[in-house]
Order: structure tokens, then sequence, then C-alpha cells
């Protein structure tokens, strides 16, 4: 599975530093780092509706307050 997190300076202010670093800590802790490619790029063209990721060509919309939920629900839940 590759997430791709945007990182360019909507997302940036929207708090992308601290999704990244709770997917890192949800890989990490869970032991999936074997299944989960983890990047980082610039604008993925839906900069009103949050931190935008990529998840195996599906755009997705997330806030550092909804991170490890949606980690949870649709990173983890495929990856094990």
């Amino acid at each position: 599975m590759k997430i791709t997190v945007c990182i360019g300076s909507s997302c940036h202010v929207k708090g992308s530093k601290s999704v990244v670093d709770t997917f890192k800590k949800l890989i990490e802790e869970n032991n999936i780092a074997d299944k989960v490619e983890l990047g980082g790029t610039f604008c993925l063209g839906n900069c009103r509706d949050g931190v935008c990721l990529d998840i195996d060509g599906k755009i997705f919309s997330v806030t550092p307050q909804s991170a490890e939920e949606f980690f949870i629900s649709e990173v983890l839940s495929k990856a094990i």
C-alpha cells in the first residue's frame, strides 16, 4: 500500500506534518512498515477539504484530529 501525503503550502498550514507524524507512529507501532510505503508530494488538487492524501490512487482528506481514526479504518484494516 502506498500513501502519499500532500506537503504543499495549503496542506502544510492545515497540519500535514502532524498527519505524517501520526501515520509514521502508527506504522511503527503496528509493525506494518513492510506493507505500507509513506511518502510526500505537492498539491493533489483538493486543497479546500483538509490535508490531502493519496492511497493507491484514491484521494482522501483528513485533519490532524482525524488522522489516527482514518489510519485505523482505511490503512490498518487493509494492511493486516
